[in-house]
């Protein structure tokens, strides 16, 4: 079966794209996805759906816009001048974790921060990420430059007073004793949120946001879904990391931000509540972390119908 894999991962996803769900009733956001993922598929083989066709099916099914996440210079820089362009897209700028080293023995870590510091002053880019360390796919060599990059980050999204979205895998104590020890922003979000309860506690404490993927509606993820019960409900969102972590019943297939009613419905069951009130707050959330996807000037023009490839 066809997959791709991006350039800061080792994951790969089917290309097969799952049937549409049943639209929601009250709109919702999902403030971490990866439309730009066509960059790292030859131009030409890629069979991933264009932005402009994703975000008119997670329209249809009641997503009403999207935070695109950039990972590296080249798809922070696409992230920023798209959202410019696009009235349904905000965007987040960083160099992932799991690139930081590599960079930093290239020597070109510095010159890449001061573009990521660059692009965040630029219109609608609401957030600095995703960021943060990953002890999963990066050995005890590459932790140092993880740990600069990320201090580095936390510190150009409170110059320029934007969200920071933090990548945390397998470092979640390393995370939290960084953010504590420099200062978190004041609007932090941890991305896929991976942790336990006394995790999402600590977090709630600190008035930090959990965002949740599909990986919550996993068979194997109980922990996670407790961690949402003892999230507060004014700091929770959601989200599809898509093109993976596809939730149930279609995991396994290409995730895109029409999936998000899947995983938002089974965070309502989880909670007890309606899909129609979670909802609701999941948005006043979302909007409270990155501000109106309405409050500055899209440019229109004909740069809009370019590939992802020709902004790169």
């Amino acid at each position: 079966m066809p997959s791709i894999r991006t350039s800061h991962s080792e994951d790969t996803v089917s290309m097969t794209y799952p049937p549409l769900p049943e639209p929601l009733v009250v709109g919702v956001y999902d403030n971490h996805t990866h439309l730009d993922s066509a960059l790292w598929v030859p131009e030409g083989e890629s069979e991933l759906l264009d932005y402009r066709e994703a975000l008119d099916k997670a329209s249809s099914v009641g997503v009403r816009g999207v935070v695109q996440v950039g990972t590296d210079v080249a798809s922070s820089r696409w992230s920023a001048e798209m959202a410019s362009r696009e009235p349904r897209m905000l965007a987040a700028v960083a160099i992932h974790p799991n690139d930081v080293p590599a960079l930093e023995a290239e020597g070109t870590l510095d010159d890449a921060l001061a573009e990521i510091d660059e692009l965040a002053s630029r219109p609608r880019v609401r957030a600095v990420g995703e960021t943060g360390l990953d002890y999963f796919r990066t050995d005890d060599a590459g932790k140092p430059a993880q740990m600069r990059a990320f201090e580095a980050h936390i510190e150009i999204a409170k110059k320029h007073g934007l969200a920071l979205q933090i990548h945390d895998r397998d470092a979640h104590a390393d995370v939290i004793a960084t953010l504590l020890r420099v200062g978190a922003p004041e609007r932090t979000v941890f991305h896929c949120f991976s942790g336990d309860v006394e995790m999402a506690q600590l977090c709630a404490e600190q008035g930090w946001y959990l965002s949740f993927a599909g990986t919550i509606t996993f068979k194997n993820a109980p922990v996670l879904r407790e961690a949402l019960v003892a999230t507060p409900r004014d700091r929770i969102l959601v989200e599809t990391d898509s093109p993976y972590l596809t939730p149930t019943p279609h995991r396994g297939q290409t995730n895109a931000s029409y999936m998000i009613p899947h995983t938002l419905r089974l965070m309502a069951d989880t909670l007890g509540t309606s899909e129609s009130i979670l909802a609701a707050q999941i948005a006043s959330n979302t909007e409270l972390v990155y501000g109106s996807w309405n409050d500055e000037p899209v440019f229109v023009d004909a740069a809009a119908d370019l590939p992802p490839h020709a902004l790169a």
